[in-house]
C-alpha cells in the first residue's frame, strides 16, 4: 500500500515550505514507477489555496481527509499567526497527529504544531529568525535554535524553506534507503544533503548580519583570531571596551555568550576541514583552535552527537 502524506496549507503559506518536500516524495514514485506514496494537500478553504508568492494551489477540505494518514506535514508561511488561531484546525491537527505515524513541519509550521499540543517535551526546531518567538509561546517545547531539522521518536521538525528538502531527503532515506535518497538529491540537483545538526547558517554569517558596531567588529576579530588562546578580555580589548561591557552587549545583540559564539565559529572551522580528506583530525583541531584531538572530539561529540571521524565518514571521506 501507498504511504498517504497528507500536507497541510493555508492562504500565504510558503510555497516552497509545500512544493519542496512534495516533490522529494514524488521523486520516489518516479524512481519506482510506483505510487509508494499519495501525497495530498490539505487546507481549511479546500479549494485554490494561495501561497506567499501569489501563486494558487488545488488544495482539497482537510475535513475531508479520511482513512490513516502515514505522515501529516504542516508547511510554514505568513498565514501561519492566523492559522494558529483557528481552534478547528489545531482540532483537526491534533487529532490526526495522535494517529499519524508520522508528523512533521516545515519553517513556521512548526507553531501550528505546538499550538495543537503535540509538542510538548519534545525537541524541535523552526525558521532562525522565530526561534526565540516559539521558545517564547511553547515553553514546554525543547526549541534547538541552530539545526536544519530534528528528529524526535515520530516528529520531525525543519527550519525554513530549503530545509524541509533536506528534512525530506532524510525521511525518503529512513523509508528506502540512502543510495535512493542520495539518487533523488541528485536528480534534484540539491548541491548537498545536509545533515539536521547542520547550523542554519554559519556562524561568520550570524555574525556579519547581527551584529552592529563594536560587536560586529570583536566577531570579525575572533573570526580571524579563533586557532589561537583567545578569552573574552582579549576579544574585549581589541574591541574597545571592558570586559563586563562587551560581555553585556554582546549576548543582547548575539544571542549568545562571547564564548559560546568562539566554539560555534571553530566548530564551523573545523567541519570545512573535516571534509577534506588528507587533513589528519590533529591538524584540524589545531587549525580551529581547538589545541588538542581529545578537545575537539569532546566539543564535537557534545554539540553533534558524533565524532570527527564519523562526521569524515558521513561526507564520503576517510578518517585521517
Amino acid at each position: 500500500m501507498s504511504k498517504k502524506i497528507v500536507i497541510l496549507c493555508f492562504d500565504d503559506a510558503q510555497i516552497l515550505d509545500i512544493t519542496g518536500p512534495a516533490q522529494v516524495f514524488a521523486s520516489v514514485n518516479e524512481a519506482y514507477n510506483t505510487p509508494e506514496y499519495d501525497i495530498v494537500l490539505a487546507s481549511p478553504a479546500g479549494a485554490s489555496t494561495r501561497t506567499t508568492s501569489g501563486i494558487s494551489l488545488a488544495t482539497v477540505p482537510y475535513e475531508e481527509i479520511g482513512g490513516p494518514v502515514h505522515t501529516l506535514m504542516v508547511s510554514g508561511g505568513n498565514g501561519t499567526r492566523a492559522t494558529c488561531e483557528d481552534q478547528k484546525v489545531l482540532t483537526w491537527l491534533k487529532h490526526m497527529a495522535d494517529g499519524a505515524e508520522r508528523v512533521a513541519s516545515v519553517c513556521t509550521g512548526t507553531f501550528l504544531l505546538a499550538a495543537a499540543g503535540v509538542l510538548a517535551g519534545r525537541r524541535a526546531a523552526t525558521h532562525w529568525r522565530s526561534t526565540r518567538a516559539l521558545a517564547r509561546l511553547y515553553p514546554a517545547v525543547d526549541v534547538d535554535a541552530e539545526a536544519l531539522y530534528v528528529e524526535d521518536g515520530r516528529f520531525w521538525t525543519s527550519a525554513g524553506v530549503t530545509a524541509g528538502i533536506d528534512m525530506s531527503l532524510a525521511i525518503i532515506e529512513r523509508d528506502h534507503g540512502r543510495p535512493l535518497a542520495m539518487g533523488i538529491a541528485r536528480r534534484l540537483v540539491v548541491y548537498a544533503r545536509r545533515p539536521g545538526y547542520q547550523s542554519q547558517f554559519s556562524a561568520l554569517l550570524e555574525g556579519q548580519s547581527k551584529g552592529t558596531g563594536l560587536v560586529a567588529k570583536a566577531a570579525e576579530w575572533m573570526a580571524s583570531h579563533m586557532n589561537g588562546a583567545i578569552t573574552v578580555a582579549d576579544i574585549a580589548d581589541a574591541a574597545g571596551m571592558s570586559e563586563r561591557s562587551f560581555h553585556r552587549k554582546f549576548v543582547a545583540e548575539m544571542g549568545v555568550t562571547p564564548a559560546r559564539y568562539l566554539e560555534r565559529l571553530r566548530l564551523d572551522s573545523a567541519r570545512a576541514l573535516l571534509e577534506q580528506p588528507d587533513i589528519p583530525v590533529k591538524t584540524v583541531a589545531a587549525s580551529s583552535g581547538f589545541g588538542s584531538s581529545g578537545r575537539l572530539i569532546q566539543v564535537f561529540e557534545k554539540r553533534f552527537g558524533l565524532t570527527p571521524g564519523a562526521y569524515r565518514k558521513l561526507h564520503g571521506t576517510s578518517a585521517a
